[in-house]
């Protein structure tokens, strides 16, 4: 492998150090049109081959822009598409260091077929072993596809560009008005990308993530020992309403947290912890945002968005196709109310309730706060096949508030009237302790003892089975 491109250099910082055997280094264009054939295409523009992480193998493929812009060609893709093969054999993930000029115009018809051979192997590969791409060039036309088959996105957040078409393309668009290739618009607004960052942090996040999770989707997870007290109490965990980011870095291990998408629908939080040693996929509501000083940065309805319901769907999906157990933090009462939201919540609501009630890796649900409504059913529920449920003793779980329903109740019947159907209704309809009763809730916690309830929960459900009806795919 040359020591001296950049996409050697970023081989090198991602892998355990000296772990990396480079596979077709020989291999260069066969086109010869438009004067290919004098000119020189060292590995024809792709690093590929394998190492290690954390120990751990994986294989990797990095675009050489010094090799006519890294361009995809006919051989270029062949080389990735066979890192695929070897990646499905072994069962390891494969990690793309993207930065090209996308596809190779000198070889028109045989590039666009390598694309196509690409995205396949992605399609092959997805729900089997973990895809992750990192870009940090450009990354445009067909070629953006390649990061979005992937399970998660990484981008440089300053040079790198991803689009499908450039901004200047966008009718009546001009990049200095909005660049829509860039980070901050791909990870705040788009929510394609889950980390932005500088180059150095993003391959040190890659292999952050990498040792969170497993190999593929029939391999055990590692179990790493636990330093952390399992009973450990979590003393200011219930102020954490809130921020819930927060809570989940009070819950893990030594504070073990890899949220994902951290930009994009804030009021969501979807995170990878590590309780007991072992990775939990965590999904959470979230009204507020604290920043690094303490205050509050953000401010959010306890509702669930459109945007929100996609985020953890597609992450409740990914856990759920390789044996990670979910947890979700509910204080909901609600769906977002304005007529941009209407035209797309009841389907985005749909995809997150199938996906908690399709997932059949272990479910544990801990109410935290409200949980009202629809929007509370969708939030990992019992009803939809949550297989613990806890709620804190102060806990709110019914139809609505019991104050709104006492109104509608009483209508017409006087305040000292309506003030005792809230008190009742409260009592029997909404507390933590009612729905307790009616078996909607399996534990009542003390915010401080969660953690070592939720670790419990998950040690008792290691072992779970659950059959679904036999079909080819849900179509949700």
């Amino acid at each position: 492998m040359s020591t001296t491109s950049q996409a050697s250099q970023r081989i090198t910082a991602l892998l355990d150090e000296n772990s990396f055997v480079e596979i077709g280094a020989q291999v260069t264009a066969r086109s010869t049109d438009f004067n290919l054939k004098q000119t020189e295409t060292p590995s024809d523009g792709v690093i590929t081959g394998y190492g290690v992480i954390g120990g751990s193998l994986v294989y990797v493929y990095s675009q050489d822009a010094s090799v006519l812009g890294g361009s995809i060609g006919e051989m270029h893709a062949k080389k990735i598409a066979n890192l695929y093969d070897l990646a499905l054999k072994m069962g390891a993930p494969v990690i793309g260091l993207i930065e090209s000029a996308g596809l190779r115009l000198q070889e028109g018809a045989d590039a666009l077929n390598g694309f196509g051979e690409i995205y396949k192997k992605q399609v092959l590969c997805s729900g089997v072993i973990p895809q992750i791409t990192a870009v940090f060039g450009s990354c445009g036309g067909g070629l953006a596809l390649i990061p979005t088959l992937t399970d998660f996105a990484f981008m440089e957040e300053k040079k790198a560009k991803l689009f499908v078409n450039a901004p200047n393309a966008l009718d009546g668009n001009e990049i200095s008005r909005c660049d829509t290739s860039s980070a901050a618009f791909q990870g705040e607004e788009a929510g394609i990308v889950d980390v932005a960052e500088d180059e150095l942090s993003v391959l040190s996040k890659i292999r952050e993530l990498v040792c969170m999770l497993p190999g593929n989707n029939e391999g055990c997870m590692t179990l790493e020992e636990c330093a952390d007290d399992l009973n450990r109490a979590c003393a200011e965990i219930a102020g954490c309403v809130g921020d819930t980011s927060i809570a989940l870095s009070q819950l893990a291990d030594e504070g073990a947290v890899f949220e994902v998408k951290s930009r994009y629908a804030k009021e969501m939080v979807t995170a990878f912890i590590k309780l007991n040693g072992i990775t939990v996929g965590a999904v959470a509501n979230r009204s507020e945002v604290y920043g690094e000083d303490g205050t509050v940065t953000d401010k959010f309805e306890a509702v669930l968005t459109p945007a929100g319901c996609d985020k953890a769907a597609d992450f409740i999906n990914f856990c759920d196709a390789f044996e990670i157990p979910v947890l979700s933090l509910t204080n909901v009462k609600g769906f977002k109310a304005d007529k941009c939201s209407e035209k797309k919540i009841a389907k985005a609501a749909a995809r997150l309730t199938y996906a908690f009630a399709n997932a059949t890796v272990p479910k544990v649900n801990v109410i935290i706060g409200q949980a009202f409504g629809s929007a509370y059913v969708t939030m990992n529920s019992k009803a939809i096949g949550a297989d613990i449920t806890m709620a804190w003793p102060d806990a709110q779980i019914g139809t609505m508030d019991a104050k709104l329903a006492a109104k509608i109740i009483c209508d017409g019947q006087g305040a000292e009237a309506i003030e005792k159907c809230a008190a009742e209704y409260a009592e029997t309809q909404t507390s933590a302790q009612g729905a307790a009763r009616r078996g909607y809730v399996d534990q009542i916690v003390a915010p401080e003892d969660t953690r070592k309830y939720v670790i419990g929960a998950f040690e008792m459900l290691l072992s779970k089975k659950e059959e679904r009806p036999a079909k080819k795919h849900g179509t949700v």
